[in-house]
């Protein structure tokens, strides 16, 4: 089932109704990514006003949901003796069917009872799993044995309505938006399967017993013809004249009382003969003459039509689903949004949630690569802009201008970064002028700059020419390098705050036009920043950098690796496991056919601590208030050293040619240097990923290919023998924000091609009108018409308008591609469950990102190999 948008206030205005002193906790099962943390920080604030008991559980992966789900969940069904609850999945479990994980799926007999358990699921990743959206919540099981769709009242087609009553339980997916506004296809078509009879093993026909069945189907047909000739019009004796092999078939057709079970259309055929026969009007004689004029008989299609019939209409409505799991991954809009849309229904924001979910929206803007281009909202950027819109309008809002700032903000005079609070006791957000730098406030400028995924691909930053066109840009600025050097709060004051027009007439030079927001009265494109007093002035792009390096560095705070402790490191990297992770290691989605899955040949290795330790680490940094700022400070180290080794992996693998240019991607392998360790988490290789993507994509940009290709990086766990792998699309990805000087270049001179043809179409269109209206007026004067100097023919009007859009028809077919649904989204979830069926490599798939893999060492050429000749770009 699905919960409408205007609806979201009414289901947990019903929570709070319906909760006692008595009633379980609520049971948050949370994803280890920055947004999903801000979302069940708004969504715990909510509980915590209203009192409602509720725990945290954090989940990694497939494995550990499985695991949640018979401990924590399954002993809430009334089948195991529970009073039902409430399990909130953040950032979890959209892409499956979550009662089969959970294990709420119970057999026949337990499945006449409601379980009693709701699942309510938020999650930003794309493609949802329809039996989530618009399943009914299970089936019910009749005493005869036969299945029917369980009708639950207020639940129509999946669309829950005003009259649904929670409480027997149920998967709910929260809807953004997109399901009412594009799945209306997918939706006709599942609720239509599930409304089909089942149709057994014996009537599932191809193609060949198609053609059979239709064959025989027209032999039935000539041989009825036949019958109905020899009846109409011919004698009795001439019905020897048929062949032996008709006689038996005709037989066998007209008895009724054969062992042979007649159609259902037969039958009614009778019937109907039988009623007419008895009608008052059956008396009237009829010869044989008069039997052409007589009606003809409807022939009823037989139940092996009807069958076929049937089969091409679920085929139609498979091919339907089948091709919206086949558009490839994306995301949507962030939890934390369309949590803090549903505070702000209830009249419960504040500074401290509306921080919570700026912060989320910026980690999703920050360091998502698959966008999602819906057809109804537009590209995932364009998405985004309008969520900053209301997330400006609300800093506005509730925290208004002092009136000593306001003739300061009506002016351009000071646009510098904030840096300090107004007072001691300022905790208020402010928009600020973010440049597209990393750390900013924390690092220097020089530094800064350096790290910046942004800059790094399209200055080269990775070679050595790249580095000497950073000390140019940062000359043309006027800025020395010993300035650069310094810590951004000890920099000069005036230069601070000519930073920002400096760099506006600068960048462009460079192709960097989207390095800062340009100038705008309503501050379109700024950044959001607060401060905590005189402690710290955070923007929410640095507490987003901060929170994710948390969860994938480590949870020790001022962690700092150096060369000479990288092999201590490494062995604390193997002392924190889980015991018992080795009873646990089966992946659920690993399909069946790999050898991998279960037995003595699976990935039995100790996994690292990625749950318990990090997620409460980052859960702790962003708790309100000021209590917990000293833990958010102290991992600024931790940022800065996982960003520094982004910027050293990236720049040897650039370098040293060690991306790979394959049929359907590009392939670049970490194997050694000081970093690999740390880029053995999924989430740490994603971003180097995302680096290398972006600085492969300028380089093709620059040589002229229009469309940036996918990319597929691994990185060597040698202590656990395996390769993590994380595939990144491309076309409508990262390669869609790049734009080079070459690119630049051509659209400047395109655009100057086309202001030139439109000018003089429009000086011709001007000639030819003056023309005009010079002959209509000789030959108004000729015939005694005089009109006054204002005066014009409206004729004459209708002809400026008509090619006024011209210029625009070349990028047509660029913005048609562009819209058309699956462009350039991530399609590797579906090639490694391909690849893996293909060639039964041991593949370990337990990640929410579906295209986020564990590959044995030892399969790894050949699932490369295989994975090369599939389709992984829209």
């Amino acid at each position: 089932m699905y919960l409408p948008r205007p609806l979201l206030s009414k289901l947990y205005t019903s929570l709070l109704a319906r909760t006692h002193p008595l009633s379980p906790p609520i049971l948050l099962l949370v994803a280890l990514t920055p947004d999903a943390l801000c979302a069940a920080r708004i969504l715990t604030s909510l509980l915590k006003r209203d009192y409602i008991p509720h725990k945290v559980q954090p989940v990694s992966g497939y494995t550990e949901l499985a695991a949640a789900g018979q401990n924590l969940v399954q002993p809430l069904t009334r089948q195991r003796g529970g009073d039902g609850g409430v399990v909130v999945c953040l950032g979890v479990g959209g892409l499956v069917d979550l009662e089969e994980v959970l294990g709420l799926d119970f057999g026949e007999e337990e499945a006449q009872l409601d379980h009693g358990v709701e699942v309510w699921v938020l999650d930003a990743r794309r493609p949802w799993n329809l039996q989530n959206v618009f399943g009914s919540g299970g089936q019910v099981i009749e005493g005869d044995g036969t299945e029917v769709i369980r009708k639950i009242r207020g639940v129509q087609n999946g669309r829950i309505g005003n009259t649904y009553q929670p409480g027997r339980g149920g998967v709910v997916v929260f809807d953004d938006g997109d399901i009412e506004a594009e799945l209306a296809a997918e939706k006709e078509a599942f609720c239509a399967l599930m409304e089909m009879p089942e149709l057994g093993d014996d009537h599932d026909f191809d193609d060949e017993d198609e053609d059979r069945v239709e064959a025989s189907d027209d032999e039935d047909q000539q041989a009825s013809s036949r019958k109905r000739k020899s009846s109409g019009g011919e004698d009795e004796d001439d019905s020897g004249s048929d062949t032996e092999e008709e006689r038996p078939r005709r037989r066998r057709r007209s008895n009724s009382g054969s062992a042979i079970p007649s159609s259902p259309s037969e039958d009614r055929a009778r019937r109907e003969t039988f009623a007419f026969s008895n009608h008052p009007s059956s008396s009237i004689p009829h010869s044989p003459a008069h039997a052409p004029s007589s009606p003809p008989r409807i022939s009823e299609p037989s139940a092996r039509q009807l069958r076929r019939k049937l089969m091409k209409i679920r085929r139609k409505h498979e091919a339907i689903l089948s091709s919206y799991y086949a558009l490839g991954t994306s995301y949507s809009e962030p939890l934390s949004s369309l949590l803090y849309n549903l505070a702000e229904e209830l009249g419960r924001e504040d500074n401290d949630l509306l921080w919570l979910a700026i912060v989320g929206v910026s980690s999703i803007e920050l360091f998502t690569t698959d966008v999602s281009n819906s057809k109804s909202s537009g590209s995932f950027s364009n998405r985004t802009e309008r969520i900053r819109a209301v997330l400006q309008d609300e800093v506005r809002r509730l925290n208004p201008t002092p009136q000593s700032e306001i003739p300061l903000s009506r002016s351009d005079s000071d646009v510098s970064l904030p840096t300090t609070a107004r007072s001691p006791t300022d905790m208020s957000i402010r928009l600020s002028p973010e440049p597209r730098f990393l750390l900013t406030r924390h690092w220097s400028l020089y530094e800064s700059m350096l790290h910046s995924p942004y800059l790094s691909s399209r200055l080269h930053i990775w070679s050595e020419a790249g580095r000497k066109r950073l000390d140019r840009l940062l000359t043309k600025m006027g800025v020395s390098l010993d300035e650069a050097r310094k810590g951004y709060t000890h920099m000069d004051i005036e230069l601070k705050r000519s930073l920002r027009d400096r760099l506006l007439k600068f960048a462009p030079m460079y192709g960097l036009d989207g390095l800062i927001p340009p100038k705008s009265r309503d501050k379109e494109g700024w950044g959001f920043v607060r401060c905590w007093g005189w402690r710290a002035c955070l923007s929410a792009v640095d507490v987003a950098v901060i929170v994710g390096a948390i969860l994938e560095v480590g949870a020790e705070p001022g962690f700092a690796l150096t060369t000479s402790s990288l092999n201590q490191a490494k062995d604390s990297h193997k002392m924190f496991v889980s015991g018992s992770y080795a009873s646990r290691i089966r992946a659920l989605p690993t399909p069946d056919s790999s050898p991998g899955h279960g037995g003595a040949d699976a990935i039995a290795i100790a996994d690292p601590d990625y749950t318990t330790n990090r997620f409460y680490a980052a859960f702790d940094a962003l708790a309100p208030g000021t209590k917990n700022l000293s833990l958010l400070l102290g991992h600024v180290d931790t940022a800065k050293h996982l960003h520094a080794a982004i910027l050293r992996t990236g720049s040897a693998l650039m370098n040293k040619h060690q991306i790979r240019h394959l049929r359907a991607f590009r392939m670049g392998v970490v194997r050694e240097g000081p970093d690999v360790p740390l880029f053995c988490h999924p989430g740490a290789l994603a971003k180097l990923a995302a680096w290398v993507a972006e600085a492969v994509g300028v380089l093709e940009a620059e040589r002229g290919a229009k469309e940036k290709g996918a990319l597929v990086l691994g990185a060597l766990d040698e202590g656990r023998g395996v390769y993590v792998v994380v595939g990144l699309g491309g076309g409508g990805a990262a390669g869609m924000r790049v734009k080079t000087r070459a690119e630049i270049r051509e659209k400047e001179e395109k655009k100057k091609k086309k202001a030139e043809e439109k000018a003089r179409r429009k000086l011709e269109r001007t000639i030819k009108r003056e023309e005009r209206k010079r002959r209509q007026r000789e030959r108004e004067e000729a015939n005694g018409i005089f009109r006054e100097e204002g005066e014009e023919s409206e004729d004459s009007e209708s002809e400026e308008e008509e090619d006024s859009d011209d210029s625009e028809s070349e990028d047509e077919e660029i913005v048609e591609k562009r819209k058309k649904r699956g462009y350039g989204l991530n399609r590797f979830g579906a090639a490694f469950q391909e690849v893996v069926e293909e060639t039964g490599a041991r593949v370990r798939i337990d990640s929410f990102e579906h295209s986020v893999v564990e590959v044995k060492k030892e399969d790894f050429s050949g699932f490369l190999e295989a994975l090369s000749l599939k389709s992984v770009v829209g």
